[in-house]
Parts: structure tokens; C-alpha cells; sequence
């Protein structure tokens, strides 16, 4: 923080540009803020207890899953709070330098957040910020494509493209088995429309899961491979070839 502040945040990125950001720093919420949460999710509960405390107007979160929308709601009980998304692909070098590798940079938000003042502040970026939809429906457009992402790379420790083509009918069953899950929630899908949409990223993309996972770091295996598991059992969803990445990652893990 102490860094943040003096020195700034270096970042890069193809589309935006290069320079660095000067923005405050601080260890407490303002009080009465329009909060946007982007952790990981393994901090939030700690994050939740330091926002409730600040009293906030409403609280939008930009997260990976599905599963944190029912606990924001019921951790910040009487605040609005709203669940969305945003797709990049992004690394923290050693420096501190924030590398914008994707060639986009795409948030989600559902309606009941359009009149939150962070949701006005994010219009005004140069993101592609779309308004609609439920919270399902915003998480589960992301999250339909971040899991097998996710999953796949960090199980062969590959790009996309290649992590796709190892296997191809584990990918396939990846593919039905997410998207059983997305149905069985209410949101419609199809397995070759979910094969489209990921043939359609950077094949050399890779996830933040894969980097986690090799580095040793902390990491979100739970929140995406821990939660289609439980997503399943809910809805009596057989889900094998999911169950097999998720227990071999957590071995290796």
C-alpha cells in the first residue's frame, strides 16, 4: 500500500496503453462508499467483515464463480449488493507492474446495479461494460467459459488451445458437464455453443487457477471446480470428468 501510494501502479496493456496510475490507497472502506469487490474469492469473508463495518451504500462484486452472490447478500445483510463479472486476462510481474495480456477487457453487470455509483464510474472507463440480465445470468455467462478455461489449463499445464486438443473427449465431457450445471440453474446453453465461445479466445490464453496452482500460491480451485461439484450434487447432476480434474488438482495441488 505504502508503494501504491508514493510510487503509483505501473500498468501495460495493448489496448490501453502504458503510463501509471496514481490512485489512493487505503486500509479502511470510506464510509457510505459505493464498494466494488474484485479479490479473489478465498479473501472475501475477511473483506466482507471490513466493508460491513463501513456502512456501505451498495456493493458490487467482479468475481470468479457463481457461489459468493448468496454470501454477499447474506453477510451484508440490508445492502444492496449486486454480483457481476469482468474477462481479462492480466499478470502482477515481480515489480509490481500490472500486464494487460488480453486483447480485451469486457465487464458484466446485472440490472438491479444500474443506478450504483460504481457501475456509473466503470461506464466511464474504456472497458466494454454491458447492463442486463439477472445474477445468474451474468455469473453463468462468465463462469460457462472461466471453469473449463480454468480447469483444463491447470490440468495439463497448457494454453488453451493446446489444453483443448490433449483430450478431446475429456474436453467434450468438460464441456457437457458445465454446461448440465448452467441448465440445471436456468440459464440455457449448449455444449457446441460453449466450444465456440472458447475456440474464440487467444489460444495462448492461460488462467490465474494454472499460474496459482504452479506457483503454490493461494488459489480458486474451490470457488470453480470446489463449487460445479456442488452445483451438481444440488441438482443431482453427474459430473465424473469434472470430479476427476478437480481431485487430481487438488492432489497436485
Amino acid at each position: 500500500m505504502k508503494r501504491i501510494n508514493s510510487d503509483g501502479i505501473r500498468v501495460t496493456s495493448a489496448i490501453f496503453g502504458e503510463g501509471i496510475e496514481y490512485v489512493p490507497a487505503h486500509e479502511n472502506v470510506p464510509e457510505g462508499a459505493s464498494v466494488i469487490l474484485t479479490m479473489k474469492t478465498f479473501g472475501l469473508t475477511d473483506s466482507l467483515k471490513l466493508i460491513n463495518d463501513s456502512h456501505p451504500r451498495n456493493v458490487i462484486a467482479l468475481m470468479n464463480g457463481v457461489g459468493h452472490a448468496k454470501v454477499l447478500a447474506q453477510q451484508l445483510d440490508g445492502v444492496p449488493t449486486a454480483a457481476g463479472s469482468i474477462a481479462v486476462e492480466t499478470i502482477r510481474s515481480t515489480n509490481g507492474t500490472i500486464e494487460h495480456k488480453s486483447p480485451f477487457a469486457r465487464l458484466a453487470v446485472p440490472s438491479t446495479s444500474n443506478a450504483f455509483e460504481s457501475v456509473h464510474a466503470l461506464a466511464d472507463t474504456q472497458a466494454d461494460l454491458t447492463i442486463g440480465g439477472t445474477d445468474a445470468e451474468v455469473l453463468w455467462r462468465k463462469f460457462r467459459f472461466l471453469a473449463p478455461l480454468a480447469l483444463l489449463t491447470s490440468y495439463w499445464r497448457a494454453p488453451l488451445e493446446d489444453a483443448l486438443a490433449k483430450d478431446p473427449t475429456l474436453t467434450q465431457s468438460v464441456l457437457t458437464e458445465v454446461v448440465a450445471c448452467e441448465m440445471a440453474n436456468g440459464v440455457s446453453d449448449t455444449a457446441e455453443s460453449l466450444a465456440a465461445t472458447l475456440s474464440a479466445l487467444p489460444g495462448t490464453m492461460r488462467s490465474s487457477l494454472q499460474a496459482d496452482l504452479a506457483a503454490g500460491r493461494p488459489n480458486e480451485l474451490d470457488s470453480i471446480g470446489g463449487e460445479l461439484i456442488r452445483q451438481a450434487k444440488h441438482h443431482a447432476v453427474p459430473i465424473p470428468a469434472i470430479e476427476k480434474i478437480v481431485a487430481a488438482l487438488s492432489e497436485n495441488g
